[in-house]
């Protein structure tokens, strides 16, 4: 595997643990802004949607710039929205520096562009696996480790934290990513019929659907886990930290069996085992074994979907690669900006407890996406063995 993809991962880590690291912190938040839960919640929102308008707008924006200068505006914006978002007086200035992390998180998708392009096809799981085993070990690291900082010393202590390693990568870039380092541009240029295939909507309306079944609990994960079962704030980072390694579990094997086995295999067994999951935690209340052994295999078969999903994308189109993938992250904070606001306005209703139930439905419509796929598969397969048949 080219090197140049662990430092991939390393940055995906940075963006991972300073994106999410709020989820587990919310009751400081909230406190410390003056605000309710809710409305702290909101600031995962913020952040979500943001990358979901401007990334794919600044891929193509910067279709003509060095992939060098793309990842350095991407980090630069990341750095200056975590100072910002640390530096907040008020709940719109955190808004604000969330929405600047979300454009900076073009990284995530410019990155997996890349991941593809250097390896050969049959690879391809693996390389995006690397690349975004940081986002997996932001939850296994970053974000335990930051929810700790946050009870113990207040929420923007983490915050900071991000902002500092975020400048840290912006100014390893310089040593570290070659100034000729190359992949297929984006641009609207074909970009209609590929976006009217059937297939590469299904993805894209997959990965929304997932993630706004994940997000309706993980928005709100660290009140949630203390509802279930009240803990310590060192107990909840170590909850966590399971979940996150989980989560780094799920990517390396989520690579492994996609190109083993086949996307389409891999996401139908990895959804089945979430949805199973995210029935079950509500009724862990009282069991914390029974609650983060439920987390565990969830992080396993969440986190293993991105590597399919990614590479079934990339290998419909590779040359719209970049783009399709920066959509497909629109569809992933979308997704996050749905579940976050949905499970908001219910959680006065449901309560923390029952928020997992909320994305089961969602969860279920995303494997029902793969039964079209699957029959298309088959009518190819089947059309192809009639071309090559003899007469």
């Amino acid at each position: 595997m080219p090197p140049i993809l662990y430092f991939f991962a390393f940055c995906n880590l940075v963006i991972g643990s300073g994106a999410f690291v709020l989820g587990g912190i919310l009751e400081p938040v909230s406190v410390s802004l003056n605000i309710s839960l809710a409305a702290a919640g909101q600031a995962m929102t913020a952040y979500a949607v943001s990358t979901a308008i401007l990334a794919p707008l600044l891929i193509v924006l910067t279709v003509k710039w060095s992939r060098k200068s793309v990842i350095q505006l991407a980090l630069a914006l990341f750095t200056a929205g975590c100072v910002v978002s640390a530096l907040a007086p008020n709940f719109a200035s955190l808004l604000l520096g969330r929405a600047l992390m979300g454009g900076g998180a073009m990284f995530t998708a410019a990155a997996a562009a890349l991941a593809v392009g250097m390896v050969a096809p049959a690879l391809r799981g693996r390389a995006l696996a690397i690349t975004f085993l940081g986002m997996s070990i932001s939850y296994a690291v970053g974000v335990p480790l930051g929810a700790w900082l946050g009870f113990e010393y207040g929420w923007r202590v983490p915050v900071w934290l991000s902002a500092a390693a975020s400048l840290g990568a912006l100014i390893s870039v310089g040593w570290l990513v070659p100034a000729n380092l190359a992949s297929h541009g984006s641009s609207f240029v074909g970009f209609r019929a590929v976006a009217a295939n059937p297939a590469v909507l299904r993805v894209w309306l997959r990965t929304l659907l997932y993630f706004v079944a994940v997000f309706s609990v993980f928005a709100y994960i660290g009140p949630l886990l203390q509802a279930l079962n009240p803990m310590s704030s060192g107990g909840l980072s170590l909850t966590l930290a399971a979940f996150g390694l989980s989560g780094v579990a799920g990517t390396l094997v989520g690579g492994w069996a996609n190109d083993r086995f086949g996307s389409l295999r891999t996401l139908v067994g990895q959804l089945t085992v979430m949805i199973v999951m995210m029935a079950l935690l509500p009724l862990t209340q009282g069991y914390i074994p029974l609650m983060v052994i439920a987390l565990v295999v969830w992080g396993v078969a969440g986190f293993g979907m991105m590597t399919p999903q990614q590479s079934r994308l990339a290998s419909l189109s590779p040359k719209q690669a970049p783009l399709l993938l920066s959509l497909n992250g629109s569809m992933l904070y979308m997704g996050t900006a749905l579940g976050s606001m949905l499970s908001g306005a219910l959680l006065d209703t449901l309560g923390l407890v029952q928020l997992a139930w909320v994305g089961v439905p969602f969860a279920l419509l995303a494997l029902l996406t793969l039964v079209f796929d699957r029959r298309a598969a088959k009518t190819l397969a089947a059309a192809k063995a009639k071309a090559i048949a003899p007469a």
